[in-house]
């Protein structure tokens, strides 16, 4: 089970932290440095379909030179997202011919079957929300 602590800081910020100690600082408002909840949701699409990418390709025998992802959303309502993009940065390395049809199909397979931050978005994994029972 993969789970993070999200709570107010005592500076009023919030922050959430994972079960080895990692911290990342929230924001609700995208006019200070840290990460808002949506970015952070771009983010972790984003990072899950790279770090699988990345490996994936290499155990084929072709090391890409550079890889990023830029992952974009426009709010389709208040408090809804649309359709999330994911447009890749590739340097594929000098004289090898087959990197970039291995990373296509690489990329793809990840999209499609791999990475499961976005198969939980596009399969609508539910939500449950957990109340202690002394605010009921």
């Amino acid at each position: 089970m993969s789970a993070v602590r999200v709570e107010r800081t005592d500076d009023g910020g919030f922050r959430a932290t994972n079960d080895r100690g990692a911290t990342i600082a929230i924001t609700a408002s995208a006019d200070d440095e840290h990460f808002t909840p949506v970015e952070l949701l771009l983010a972790a699409l984003g990072g899950c379909e790279i770090v699988t990418v990345e490996p994936l390709t290499a155990q084929r025998g072709h090391r890409l030179v550079s890889l990023a992802a830029t992952v974009a959303a426009e709010k389709v309502e208040r408090n809804k997202l649309g359709p999330v993009t994911i447009d890749y940065d590739v340097g594929l390395p000098d004289g090898d011919d087959k990197a970039a049809e291995v990373f296509a199909a690489v990329a793809e397979r990840v999209h499609d079957r791999y990475c499961t931050v976005g198969r939980s978005l596009r399969e609508g994994t539910p939500v449950e929300q957990v109340l202690p029972d002394r605010v009921r």
